[in-house]
């Protein structure tokens, strides 16, 4: 008997769901034509899909182990990363909570009882009867979705859960991104400290010198002074660059996930050339930045919701089946015993809110709206970061050619100038102004070369990571 009422149950169930139909909009997302190239730079391959590309680890092209260690520990014990996979683990989830709504929610019971019933009850002809009860059964539940509520709640939550999983591939660039940066600031004062430290004993024997020629009435006092101020400036410079490399070490710390006060790296002189960035064409931008992914599904999660405001509009059917064995006396769990029933149908409408659907609609609507903005401003956002990204590499190298010959000019001149004070050709104001355009003009193509590091960096993070060649 129970097994005719389920045969009967499932040809109409699935009659009903292949009636049933989604309120969602048809979903599509904006069209942004991407350009052809680069404003910035020409000669962009085709692009190709690279969703699913393998990024790797696109530090290693920098050549230094302190770097990859530092990002491997970054990706072991950040906070930050902590926090954001936990998020994504929340919106798996939910989606799973979601999705258990497609699926019946199927019971199972059991029941037994003593009970005595009057004997002056209906039919009861003045006999009183005490006798036990049994029972033992399963219950199955299921809304029939019949206008997509369901399904597109299903929807909605899958693309958040994808959503947060792009979230989570952000996260992870740009924390690589950071520590790669403060790593080639760091290196960058390293380099600095290093030319002030030369400097100074640079500055420390023309001091020296000019203190000898003033006890020989060679040199004035004003000479002195002078040697012993740009002495002094160059000192103090050392501390300013001491005081930002010590910031900059507690930066790393923190994205390390380790506590400052334990947390040191070694001062190291070394050179860091930017490795060449392969960027693709535009096209292929969008299919790379996991903020454009997520910006793009958080779109089409809002788009489903529409769907499940609309369905409200509709009555919702509800089927309960149940089936099982009861009996006062003998065996259990045999056929006379057995019971079923089909039902309740329940099915219910709300005819009048004071317009709560209508409006619940309107704020699908507008959440839609809202992120379909939010998408085009992140894929705006997007080819702004290359095209600045490229545009930083280009004048920076043009930059360094210049700032190097600057650099080697100054230095002869601030030798030159030594020379002639020496010999007694000059003052030593002209030696103090040429050894201060030396230090500064030094300066400024570390800041350079160190500057065109840190925008390697920062296009690759604005490519959405560097794909491997293989």
């Amino acid at each position: 008997m129970r097994g005719k009422m389920v045969q009967r149950a499932l040809p109409a169930l699935g009659l009903s769901l292949l009636g049933a139909c989604s309120m969602a909009p048809a979903y599509q997302p904006p069209q942004i034509a991407a350009p052809e190239s680069y404003k910035e730079m020409e000669g962009w391959t085709q692009a190709t899909p690279m969703d699913v590309a393998p990024r790797g680890a696109w530090w290693s092209a920098f050549g230094d182990p302190v770097l990859d260690d530092l990002e491997t520990r970054a990706e072991a014990a950040s906070p930050t990363l902590a926090a954001a996979l936990a998020r994504y683990d929340q919106a798996r989830a939910v989606a799973r909570v979601e999705t258990s709504d497609l699926i019946p929610t199927v019971g199972v019971g059991a029941d037994g009882s003593r009970r005595r019933v009057s004997g002056n009850r209906f039919q009861g002809n003045g006999n009183a009867q005490t006798y036990n009860d049994y029972s033992v059964g399963a219950t199955l539940d299921y809304e029939l979705d019949l206008w997509g509520r369901i399904r597109n709640s299903v929807k909605a939550a899958n693309a958040d859960a994808q959503a947060s999983e792009a979230d989570l591939a952000a996260a992870r660039l740009s924390l690589q991104a950071s520590v790669a940066d403060a790593y080639a600031r760091l290196r960058g004062l390293d380099a600095q400290a290093d030319l002030l430290h030369r400097t100074v004993e640079a500055f420390d024997r023309a001091y020296r010198l000019t203190d000898t020629r003033h006890e020989g009435g060679i040199a004035s006092g004003i000479d002195v002074n002078r040697a012993r101020t740009t002495l002094s400036n160059a000192k103090a410079r050392i501390s300013a660059v001491a005081n930002e490399r010590a910031a900059t070490e507690h930066e790393l710390a923190a994205l390390t996930g380790a506590v400052a006060s334990g947390f040191a790296i070694a001062p190291q002189v070394q050179a860091l050339k930017a490795p060449a960035v392969p960027t693709g064409a535009p096209s292929a931008l969008l299919q790379r930045r996991p903020d454009v992914a997520a910006a793009e599904r958080r779109m089409f999660a809002m788009n489903a919701r529409i769907g499940v405001a609309r369905a409200a509009f509709f009555p919702s059917l509800t089927l309960g089946l149940s089936g099982g064995w009861q009996t006062t006396h003998g065996q259990l769990l045999s056929t006379p015993n057995s019971v079923w029933g089909l039902g309740p149908l329940a099915a219910a409408l709300t005819l009048f809110d004071g317009g709560r659907r209508k409006a619940q609609v309107k704020l699908s609507r507008a959440e839609y709206d809202e992120q379909a903005a939010s998408y085009r401003a992140t894929v705006l956002g997007a080819f702004r970061d290359v095209e600045d990204g490229i545009a930083a590499l280009r004048h920076l190298s043009v930059q360094l050619v210049d700032q190097r010959d600057a650099a080697q000019a100054a230095q002869r001149t601030s030798d030159l100038a030594f020379t002639r004070y020496r010999d007694g050709a000059s003052d030593y104001l002209e030696v103090v102004t040429a050894q201060t355009d030396a230090l500064d003009a030094q300066s400024a193509l570390l800041n350079a070369e160190f500057a065109r590091m840190r925008a390697s960096i920062a296009l690759v993070k604005a490519l959405g990571g560097s794909v491997d060649p293989a």
